[in-house]
């Protein structure tokens, strides 16, 4: 079972500032807090000491709840349980399902009421005083509680707006978990927060740069794709120890995976959360071909069927990529055949000349889960019937029974992948924040599955 965050207090709510007052407003704050007082309840506290973490953030959900009132934490960019509950409380209010999922009738109605109260005159805090409010804590906190738990830091985040150029605003805030104390002092986490149309921050790339903490650890999580053309990418990537992304965001798997491949080439240090999701996958794949009697029979594999939840090839790409990377299997032809499974098949030949088939297929699914194409199952099998080789692996009953069935007259030794709390985002970038510098398995599977990638240009 997930562990919850524990509690945070904070001791500065967001507050606006201008460009030229961040240093001396968090200076400020920590002054307040910098010593004990007998007659408060909250004792001392001093600022983040680990590391800085630089969130860019072109989904305007989270700014649109919190202008609404229903969200009152910080706006960091991060999407985590807080707030899940915040959509819950919109979307009970709109009259919805209580998803917690920013669908597109929810951004419509979250936009429409945004538009109406600006035409009314309203103000935020007017919408906080008439809107259902939720409990913080009510269902766990979000990813930057979780982040600020195990190593208080500074977290900047980037909200590019859409509109006119009016330049860049900016709030500030802090808070701390409690249990991180020395004695009777609090370690804090602060936040800053800017907005602005990308133009107005790629224009103060500069001061944006030199928000960041001295010679601390630097991370840039860049919730888009990566692009070099960018001013503002290139300088934050090039200050950064980490370059963090999510595959599963992109709207063209096979184009910005091509993108990622050429960064990491370049020497660019980057980390994708999407690949930490199918290490289950990659472990019960090597452990299937462990035991003696079975470590010859790797060689006999030359058919893989790969299904993922339809919409986005990342995962299904890099599993094959790192599988055909660790046999030495060279692509040879990449052909979509498209269809309601959008079938992709991919033939290899091996160091030995023998030939590999494999088929990736997308798979519609009604009830799509919190990660965008999420591996489904897969199968490892052989022409060769009297080969002990066929492994299958299932994250779901359905998906077993219907690999189990293309196994012909083969017997496969069957295995489900366990959905795990620790493959949540809010798990795997708060774990990807202890390291830095490249992950050489990941970048020898993405070179691989950019080969395959090049055969269909």
């Amino acid at each position: 079972m997930a562990t919850q965050s524990p509690p945070l207090v904070s001791i500065q709510p967001p507050k606006d500032v201008s460009i030229s007052e961040i240093e001396a407003e968090l200076r400020q704050i920590w002054r307040s807090y910098g010593s004990s007082d007998d007659n408060s309840d909250i004792p001392s506290a001093i600022r983040a000491s680990t590391f800085s973490l630089i969130v860019y953030e072109p989904e305007e959900t989270q700014q649109l709840l919190a202008a609404l009132g229903y969200y009152s934490g910080p706006v960091d960019g991060i999407v985590g349980p807080r707030m899940v509950s915040a959509l819950k409380a919109a979307q009970k209010a709109y009259g919805l399902p209580r998803t917690g999922y920013a669908d597109a009738t929810t951004k419509a109605k979250l936009h429409e009421d945004y538009t109406e109260r600006l035409n009314n005159g309203a103000t935020a805090n007017t919408a906080k005083d008439e809107r259902l409010q939720y409990s913080p804590d009510l269902e766990s906190s979000g990813i930057a509680d979780a982040i600020a738990a195990a190593n208080p830091c500074r977290i900047i985040a980037l909200c590019p707006t859409a509109g006119e150029d009016e330049g860049v605003t900016v709030q500030v805030s802090a808070s701390c978990p409690i249990q991180k104390h020395s004695q009777s002092t609090l370690i804090c986490c602060e936040y800053i927060t800017l907005r602005g149309t990308a133009a107005a921050l790629e224009r103060n790339a500069g001061m944006i740069s030199e928000l960041v903490i001295g010679e601390l650890p630097k991370f840039i999580w860049w919730k888009a794709t990566p692009d070099v053309d960018y001013g503002l990418f290139k300088r934050l990537a090039d200050l950064s120890n980490s370059v963090i992304i999510d595959s599963s965001t992109f709207n063209t798997a096979e184009v910005d995976l091509m993108r990622v491949h050429t960064l990491l080439e370049q020497g660019m240090p980057m980390a994708d959360i999407n690949w930490r999701r199918i290490a289950a996958w990659q472990e019960l794949s090597a452990a299937a071909f462990d035991p003696p009697e079975r470590r010859d029979a790797l060689k006999e594999v030359d058919r893989v069927t790969i299904d993922y939840e339809k919409g986005n090839e990342a995962q299904a790409l890099m599993y094959l990529g790192w599988l055909a990377s660790r046999l030495q299997w060279h692509p040879t032809s990449y052909e979509k055949e498209g269809g309601d499974y959008d079938i992709r098949r991919i033939k290899f030949t091996t160091p030995d000349q023998r030939s590999i088939e494999a088929e990736l297929a997308g798979i519609p699914i009604a009830d799509v889960g919190e990660v965008p194409g999420d591996l489904i199952s897969l199968r490892l099998g052989s022409t060769n019937n009297d080969a002990d080789c066929c492994t299958v692996l299932c994250s779901e009953t359905t998906g077993c029974m219907r690999m189990e069935a293309g196994g012909g007259a083969q017997s496969c030794r069957i295995q489900q992948v366990t959905p795990l709390f620790d493959q949540k985002t809010e798990f795997l970038l708060s774990q990807q924040l202890q390291r830095w510098g490249s992950d050489v398995l990941y970048k020898e599977s993405l070179s691989v599955a950019a080969q395959i990638l090049e055969l269909a240009s």
